[in-house]
């Protein structure tokens, strides 16, 4: 009798995991170290825009996990890139959708508490699951505060899922001014680039560059010596001009890679000269 009642109990008690297991979902959750890489990613591409601003990380639940502030961003950024962070978590969408919604009239949203409308914070989505947001603010305008938000976003998300998918419209979008589309500035990064007019010359110590040409035809000029040179940034360097070096004409359809240290110079473009560049270490 008591084997019966043993075995009945064990029955009950595997039965009512087995209940509590199908009612429960496994739940993924933003780490310190996760935290810290979007931070790390964002700061990157803000330094590489020569531009301001207070980043912040929350996760799902809204609880501020890190925030840094580049030297020279007004002191309310902290609080605002908090507040947008916030925002996009506890809605789970991005803080420009809600910007959008008062500007078309339905100022009534802003009486809501904790709050915060204005564009430049993003969720952070792993496998399907939004893990926690991103919150960016001072940058040199919104659409950059965003733009910022988006390259910290991104650099946890591809070191979590195999696949990352930019709609064809998010590419068109980015062309229109030239944009960063994914950066994992360790490893890679990828931009959708634009000319309107010849640059300045680059060296990038570090990254080698794979251009892949989509529209318009330019001048470049490798290799020579870069004149009036300067350290723009942690393994950037920019010049005037070029002297000597080889040159080459690039149409569409071209690709040309560029290793990381040696100088090179868009001399003449055509408006507009379309295409992608990946960074590759």
């Amino acid at each position: 009798m008591k084997l019966l009642k043993t075995g009945a109990a064990s029955a009950l008690l595997l039965s009512l995991t087995l209940t509590a297991q199908a009612q429960t979902t496994d739940k993924k959750s933003l780490n310190a170290d996760g935290a810290k890489r979007v931070i790390a990613a964002a700061v990157g591409y803000a330094k590489k825009a020569n531009t301001t601003g207070v980043i912040a990380v929350v996760d799902d639940g809204g609880n501020l996990m890190a925030v840094e502030r580049i030297d020279g961003t007004f002191s309310a950024g902290a609080n605002i890139s908090i507040g947008k962070a916030r925002t996009a978590a506890l809605f789970k969408k991005p803080t420009k959708f809600f910007e959008d919604v008062v500007g078309k009239g339905r100022t009534s949203m802003v009486a809501l508490n904790d709050f915060t409308p204005l564009q430049g914070g993003v969720p952070i989505a792993v496998d399907g699951q939004i893990v926690g947001a991103v919150g960016v603010s001072g940058a040199s305008s919104a659409a950059q505060d965003e733009e910022i938000a988006l390259a910290g976003a991104a650099a946890l998300q591809a070191g979590n899922s195999p696949v990352v998918h930019f709609e064809g419209a998010k590419v068109e979008e980015a062309f229109v001014k030239g944009a960063v589309l994914f950066d994992a500035s360790d490893k890679y990064m990828v931009h959708a680039s634009r000319r309107e007019k010849p640059g300045m010359a680059e060296i990038h110590t570090l990254d080698a560059d794979i251009v892949h040409v989509l529209d318009g035809t330019a001048t470049l000029v490798t290799g020579g010596k870069a004149t009036d040179v300067k350290n723009v940034a942690a393994d950037e360097f920019r010049g005037a001009s070029i002297e000597g070096g080889d040159t080459r004409q690039l149409n569409k359809g071209d690709v040309v890679i560029v290793p990381a240290g040696v100088p090179h110079w868009f001399k003449d473009v055509t408006n507009p000269f379309l295409y992608y560049v990946v960074k590759a270490r």
